[in-house]
């Protein structure tokens, strides 16, 4: 025995006649079974003998201690039961899994690997399997298991000293320990672009919450390489752990590239950007869907959108109509005081006429653009149940709607869905005061935005979306002018035909049989968007908050499962919001969970 054995020895027999001396009397240690020590534990192992002591208690072995290929083993369950750090066998993955105060070690019998904090090593460097049980390297227990040992080849005897060392620091002035900070991986590596599931082991002694500091943390990975991830934890007395690193392995290996990886992986509503140089070029570029094009001529459609902004009481838009319409209106008060906003119907014929009201949408009075026609939209396609019905006397008008005073900078938007038996004028009109003198008032200049009557109110389009007719991502224009063409109406009041840019007023039904497996996104071209889409009866608000530009990118609006009998979109412009939009239909496989 060298100098160095020789004084190690000694420091060990000091340490377990401390030992002995805190347990107490041993007399009654053969009555007793083998103890699993709470605090320090000393063990002697004998090479290829199963005999050990521990605490000098004597205990027999599943698996002796060994040397092969010139290496010392030691059993390893035994030390991590003895110790009090867990080791487990997965007998599907074949793999061991052993935890100590700072290591998560993994060792796959299948791939003949090993894992520590997710760095890859050969497992015959570490670890031998011998009948069926796990033998450790011996260097490993000073390295990984924080003990200390020493080998006497005379003896052929190993002497293992273990001293657990508490994991949050007391400190009696602030009466708070620290917290510990400490996660795994679920697997031992991962592919580029897969999903890193992240188990979180941190935990506090003194049972407060934690607030989390990570370093390195990445939900994917998208180069190969071995990467470390840190975290720190503070409870919240502001006591802080020491930093926790684990290493985790990227395998050269693609799972999910880096366009494709928000796409799979983002819940609906989440935006995704819309930067894809490395698969399809600019979203321009993607194939247009196909649609077959159906349009809706069952009722006329007067919009009052000109002056949009009224800076004078008068007569915004006027039409006779017979038969079923919609009335729209978009306004806004330019002027210093409140007024007074109506719809007023007229009979023009020599019998009463009866109108019927079947559908409306309308928002009170704000000075939000976006939110006024988000709001008006979304009444308008819940489709809540009314039918309100008026006579009107031959030669009369009634105020057909009144709204909440418009204070300045305040407007409104609304929709009603009409049906009349006989021809009754429309007039929207504006004043002080709400009378049938309105009729009265001059009619106002038009000021460049849309006005007129127009013979569609909706459209149905029916696409291919199955998994023969979408078969890499494409896009559907809504509001182009081009690929969806803009509708011609006439303004009596001007005498002129009109155009209904972005095609305002209608409803748009979008309909595919048997969809594949896809994910659903809205891009916002032409400028600010806040809108309703209602996808198989469910409405989505577009965004859940403020408004979307192409600078914000996409938002995933719905996910399809392959499984589904049809997707159905209805949408309707919102007043507000600027045009052209894309759906994008972007395929997606069995990755998609």
């Amino acid at each position: 025995m060298n100098r160095n054995q020789s004084i190690m020895r000694k420091w060990l027999l000091i340490a377990m006649a401390a030992l002995f001396a805190s347990f107490g009397t041993m007399a009654n240690a053969a009555e007793q079974p083998a103890a699993i020590a709470s605090s320090s534990s000393y063990v002697v192992f004998y090479l290829d003998k199963q005999e050990a002591f521990v605490n000098g208690e004597q205990v027999k072995l599943e698996a002796a201690a060994t040397i092969k290929d010139g290496k010392t083993f030691v059993p390893a369950k035994f030390l991590g039961d003895t110790f009090g750090m867990q080791v487990q066998w997965d007998g599907e993955t074949r793999q061991i899994h052993m935890e100590t105060p700072k290591y998560s070690i993994l060792l796959d019998l299948t791939t003949q690997l090993a894992y520590v904090n997710g760095a890859m090593i050969p497992l015959d460097q570490v670890a031998v399997i011998v009948n069926g049980h796990l033998l450790i390297k011996l260097t490993w227990l000073s390295d990984y298991m924080g003990a200390k040992y020493t080998y006497n080849n005379e003896l052929r005897r190993i002497d293992v000293l273990y001293v657990p060392k508490p994991a949050g620091v007391y400190n009696p002035e602030l009466n708070n320990s620290s917290p510990v900070a400490k996660f795994t991986f679920a697997k031992p590596s991962y592919r580029i672009g897969e999903p890193v599931k992240y188990v979180d082991l941190s935990y506090d002694p003194d049972a407060e919450g934690l607030t989390y500091e990570w370093q390195g943390k990445s939900d994917a990975f998208f180069t190969p390489g071995t990467y470390p991830v840190t975290l720190t934890v503070t409870d919240k007395s502001g006591s802080k752990s020491a930093p926790y690193t684990r290493n985790i392995v990227i395998e050269n290996t693609v799972y999910l590239s880096q366009v494709e990886y928000p796409i799979y992986t983002k819940p609906i509503g989440g935006y995704i950007k819309t930067d894809w140089p490395t698969l399809y070029g600019n979203y321009l570029d993607l194939p247009k869907v196909a649609k077959t094009v159906t349009e809706d001529k069952s009722r006329s459609l007067l919009v009052s959108d000109s002056p949009e902004t009224f800076v004078q009481p008068g007569i915004l838009y006027q039409d006779t109509v017979e038969g079923k319409a919609r009335l729209y209106a978009d306004h806004l008060n330019g002027m210093d005081h409140k007024v007074s906003f109506a719809i007023l119907a007229t009979n023009e014929t020599d019998h009463p006429v009866t109108v019927r009201t079947t559908n409306k949408g309308k928002v009170y009075p704000t000075i939000y653009a976006q939110l006024m026609g988000s709001e008006a939209t979304v009444d308008f396609m819940l489709h809540d149940p009314i039918d309100e019905t008026f006579e009107i006397a031959a030669g009369d008008t009634i105020v057909y709607k009144q709204f909440p005073d418009f204070y300045p900078a305040q407007g409104a938007n609304l929709i009603y869905d009409v049906e009349t038996n006989g021809k009754v004028q429309f007039t929207f009109a504006v004043a002080d005061t709400v009378s049938d003198a309105m009729l009265d008032l001059p009619k106002l200049d038009f000021a460049g935005h849309i006005r007129g009557t127009f013979p569609i109110t909706g459209f149905d389009w029916k696409v291919d979306l199955s998994s023969a007719g979408l078969a890499k991502p494409m896009r559907l224009a809504i509001g182009d002018g081009q690929d969806d063409t803009f509708q011609q109406g006439y303004d009596p009041m001007r005498a002129v035909t009109v155009t209904d840019s972005a095609n305002y007023g209608t409803v748009y039904h979008i309909h595919a049989d048997k969809p594949r497996k896809m994910a659903v996104l809205l891009l916002a071209k032409g400028g600010a968007f806040r809108g309703p889409f209602k996808i198989n009866g469910d409405i989505r608000m577009t965004p859940d908050s403020g408004v979307l530009t192409a600078f914000d990118g996409m938002i995933l609006l719905d996910k399809t499962t392959g499984r589904e009998d049809s997707l159905d979109i209805e949408f309707s412009p919102p007043a507000g919001s600027a045009f052209p939009i894309n759906l994008i239909f972007y395929p997606l496989d069995d990755r998609a969970q």
